[in-house]
Order: C-alpha cells, then sequence, then structure tokens
C-alpha cells in the first residue's frame, strides 16, 4: 500500500498538470469509490470547477477546487487504497478497464484507475481530521512523540502504524525506521526511553525524506500499460536509482544477510501485518520472536 512518500511523490507530479484546468465533465463508473456521494450528487458538485491545487495529508491526497456556484472552495479527497492510480491521459486515449472516475478536463482526463476498489475519491474529507501531525511538519516534535508513546502497551511497530500518533507512517517505513534507531519492533511503546524515542523521531524523518528524494521506477504518466506486480512505488526523482527497492534495508529482505551485521534478516506477524528486522542489530531494550 502506497506510503507517505509514494503519495508526496505523486502529489507533486499532479500539482502543476491540473493547476488551473477546468472539470468539464465526470464519468463515474465504480459509486462505491465516491461513497457517501451519490454518482450524479459527486457529479453535479465537481463539473465546472477548477483545480486550486494539490496537496498531501498523511497518506491522502486532498484536492482544492474552485467552482462557480459558491464562494467556498471544495475539497476532494482521494486515497490509493493498495492498488490505485492516479494520472492524465489524452482525451481519446482508450481508458483501462478497471478505471473508477475519469474527468474530462479538455485535451487531457484525469483517471483515477483502481484494480481492487478499495481507493476512495470522496467529498468527506473528514478522515483527515482524525489524523495525527505529519513526520515532517513542525507540529511532530521529539517532546509530543514521547509523550503519545507512554500511554502505550502496544509494540512500538504497531503504535507506529496508528495515524493518530503520526500521519503517512506505514508498514514499510515503520520498520526501516526501527532498523535505523536500532529498536526492536516488540518493544513495547512505553518504554522507550526519552533517549530511544528521540533516535526513532530522527529515524522516522530520515527514512521518509530519502525516500521521497530517490522516488522510484513505476513512471508517473503511468497509462494502463505494463507490468502491474511488484512493490508499489510511484516515479522517480532525477538521479534517482534504477531500484529503490534496493535501498530498504530490512523491509522484504526476509532471510538476506543485514547489510549492517550481515544477520539474516527475519520476518514476524504483528497485528497482521509482516515486519521485518534484524535480531542482532535491533535488539536494544527487547529481544524480537523468532
Amino acid at each position: 500500500m502506497p506510503e507517505l512518500p509514494e503519495v508526496e511523490v505523486l502529489v507533486r507530479h499532479l500539482r502543476p498538470l491540473l493547476r488551473g484546468r477546468t472539470i468539464r465533465a465526470v464519468d463515474v463508473r465504480r459509486p462505491k469509490v465516491i461513497a457517501p456521494a451519490s454518482a450524479r450528487t459527486f457529479a453535479r458538485s465537481v463539473r465546472g470547477a477548477s483545480f486550486a491545487g494539490v496537496s498531501r495529508r498523511g497518506k491522502y491526497l486532498v484536492f482544492d477546487l474552485h467552482t462557480p456556484r459558491t464562494a467556498r472552495p471544495l475539497c476532494i479527497l482521494g486515497h490509493l487504497g493498495m492498488t490505485g492510480r492516479m494520472y492524465l491521459l489524452a482525451a481519446k486515449a482508450p481508458l483501462p478497464k478497471h478505471a473508477a472516475v475519469v474527468m474530462e478536463l479538455g485535451r487531457t482526463k484525469f483517471v483515477f484507475e483502481d484494480t481492487r476498489y478499495f481507493g476512495r475519491l470522496t467529498l468527506d474529507c473528514g478522515a483527515i481530521a482524525r489524523l495525527g501531525p505529519e513526520p515532517l511538519g513542525v507540529a511532530f516534535t521529539v517532546a509530543a512523540f514521547v509523550r503519545a508513546l507512554r500511554g502505550s502497551r502496544q509494540p512500538i511497530k504497531v503504535k507506529l502504524l496508528d495515524q493518530s500518533l503520526v500521519a503517512g507512517v506505514g508498514n514499510i517505513y515503520a520498520s526501516e525506521a526501527l532498523f535505523r534507531a536500532r529498536l526492536a519492533p516488540t518493544l513495547p511503546a512505553r518504554d522507550l526511553t526519552s533517549a530511544q524515542a528521540a533516535r526513532l523521531w530522527r529515524s522516522i524523518r530520515a527514512v521518509l525524506r530519502e525516500a521521497i528524494r530517490c522516488g522510484t521506477t513505476v513512471p508517473l504518466n503511468y497509462a494502463g500499460a505494463g507490468d502491474r506486480d511488484g512493490l508499489f512505488y510511484f516515479g522517480r526523482a532525477p538521479g534517482a536509482p534504477d531500484y529503490y527497492e534496493e535501498r530498504l534495508r530490512v523491509y522484504d529482505r526476509a532471510g538476506r544477510p543485514c547489510v549492517t551485521c550481515g544477520t539474516p534478516i527475519k520476518r514476524q506477524v504483528q497485528a497482521a501485518r509482516s515486519t521485518y528486522y534484524c535480531p542482532h542489530c535491533q535488539a536494544d531494550g527487547a529481544s524480537p520472536a523468532t
């Protein structure tokens, strides 16, 4: 599932392409993704509106629209789910089989494609009100992070997936940040010392910044063709390595040698999610289960 870096790279790509463009028509092909609004209500609300900006909140894309029918800005909240993609196509290009929502913009069209239909493109923006601070923002401070961890008995890896603690961190980058901070994923959150929490705070920010900077190998102007398997990464920044996943130090590397000490990386399941860790480098504070 896309996490903060993938969504941020996509937002930076879409922002200049969409800014100022007017939505001339809307085709809702999968009503589930626009719930709770009906297809008719959604189309009527956004038709004639123009994109004022595209931003990110946690793992969500936030589309700000100016509409001629009201002075109040309109917001569309997008979430990629597990398989969602958002991109522009030429107006006359054929649509992919799993196109969920299509917005006509003149010479091009904005396509939200989703194979499994777990994603969302909705007028209901309430979900972002429940999110915690942005990990790269000024509100995410060491002191606030330490206070939030002290009240939780959950393993630190599980707690990092709590979007009310910090927005946008998911399974991949939680494992990566814990490895960089040399912390066992099973260590109870409240048992972290202030020094350990500060180390983890720095690691979270470092791993997210690196992922955004490096980008990925999936082309941002994805047009519904090509291989759709493998890790989910959007686009890549200029000068990025050919395969960003090779820069991941523990995630999805079970059985392979640790890049630091050579010990085989292990995998365990926490809260129904796979956790990857080095039992030697991350023995700080707890002994990970085998």
